[in-house]
């Protein structure tokens, strides 16, 4: 997919979202997945430059069973607003499970859908109250 916006304009973050049976619930929500050097930056970006590419390297110290799931959302934040603003452009899902034996089964990519990016607003605006989260608008361009 290309973009045809340039400077600013091609200016966009993801979103990432984690739910792991490690994290803090132990698997049961979803957590925000910042990037480790920005992670007490009040952003909920995990990434955001120009033309990003997400990039993403999930690690443990040792190899325990365990089902990880992330919800990556491209977005957008407009300049001419005077409130921090995200407006969702598209997600997918990913993740990958390791069973007993320490073996990984890679878990196939999916589209996320506007229901998907709904279920985190409740999180996003508790753990972000300086920004505003738009919803996810079918067709929406920066």
């Amino acid at each position: 997919m290309t973009y045809p916006g340039r400077g600013y304009r091609a200016m966009f973050g993801w979103v990432q979202f984690v739910r792991s049976t490690d994290n803090s619930s132990g698997g049961a929500d979803f957590d925000m997945d910042p990037f480790i050097l920005f992670e007490d930056a009040p952003s909920p970006y995990a990434f955001f430059g120009y033309r990003p590419t997400l990039f993403d390297a999930p690690s443990r110290a040792e190899r325990r069973p365990m089902a990880w799931l992330a919800h990556s959302f491209l977005a957008h934040t407009p300049l001419d607003r005077e409130q921090r603003y995200v407006m969702p452009l598209t997600g997918f899902s990913w993740g990958f499970d390791v069973d007993a034996a320490g073996d990984i089964t890679v878990r196939p990519a999916a589209a996320l859908t506007a229901a998907d990016w709904h279920e985190h607003l409740p999180y996003l605006d508790t753990t972000h109250p300086a920004w505003e989260f738009d919803k996810w608008r079918a067709g929406a361009q920066p």
